[in-house]
């Protein structure tokens, strides 16, 4: 048995080239892969992968929002690697839902997972952008994901990230708000504490690059502070 350490390219390299065409679902002209095939794929190919879904406040399965709506949010760990991803909770018009009831949840957390695995390669090219499950245009083509110019991160043990720089717009659903900053800088660092390696810090940051670079743009002062928090946190695990 090889004694290599297993790399995110390793496990993108196997899984981004699996076929998962004839596994697609669809409803309402949205495209869905089953959970339950894309588990069982990851555990022909790697079963000691592990996945934990992250608990709310008073122990609720997702992170509640100012307005009612909610969010569920997913690790899946492959020996020394590991994602993170996170979805809304929503309804059949993938709309999200305030208060949501079990159902609701129970469906939002199996596809979280899915799209987790998404960030491992396996289907990635069903997923468009931030959108789950991903529509396809008016001429029956996938859409493509926005393509970003890369700069780096100054000063940041994660360099070579990925941002958007486009103007930020508060939605009616809270996002771009003060209370969701919050929200995210408290959330992003106990995330980040998960973390046993430096490398797999610098992944979590850049798997969060779009409300990075919404936290940056709008409040500047909370991503100034985050980075500060996040060195620490990086400084402790090169010190171990």
């Amino acid at each position: 048995m090889s004694d290599k350490e297993l790399t995110y390219k390793d496990v993108w390299d196997k899984l981004s080239k699996i076929d998962c065409s004839d596994k697609i679902q669809k409803k309402m002209n949205l495209s869905y892969l089953s959970w339950a095939w894309a588990w069982g794929v990851l555990q022909e190919h790697y079963p000691q992968a592990q996945y934990i879904f992250y608990q709310g406040d008073n122990d609720v399965p997702y992170v509640q929002f100012p307005d009612g709506t909610a969010e569920v949010r997913c690790r899946v760990s492959i020996d020394n690697l590991s994602r993170e991803m996170w979805l809304p909770v929503m309804d059949f018009k993938n709309n999200a839902v305030q208060n949501p009831n079990s159902m609701e949840v129970n469906k939002a957390k199996m596809r979280c997972l899915t799209k987790c695995l998404g960030m491992y390669g396996l289907g990635h090219y069903i997923y468009a952008g931030e959108d789950v499950p991903s529509a396809d245009d008016d001429t029956g083509k996938k859409a493509k994901p926005k393509k970003v110019e890369p700069r780096s991160v100054g000063g940041s043990a994660m360099t070579n990230v990925q941002e958007e720089t486009k103007p930020v717009e508060q939605d009616d659903k809270g996002y771009g708000t003060e209370a969701w900053a919050e929200l995210f800088v408290k959330s992003f660092i106990d995330l980040a504490k998960v973390h046993k390696t430096k490398e797999a810090m610098t992944e979590y940051y850049k798997s969060n690059t779009k409300d990075l670079a919404t936290l940056r743009d709008s409040f500047p002062k909370m991503k100034e502070d985050l980075d500060t928090e996040l060195k620490q946190i990086v400084s402790n695990l090169e010190g171990e």
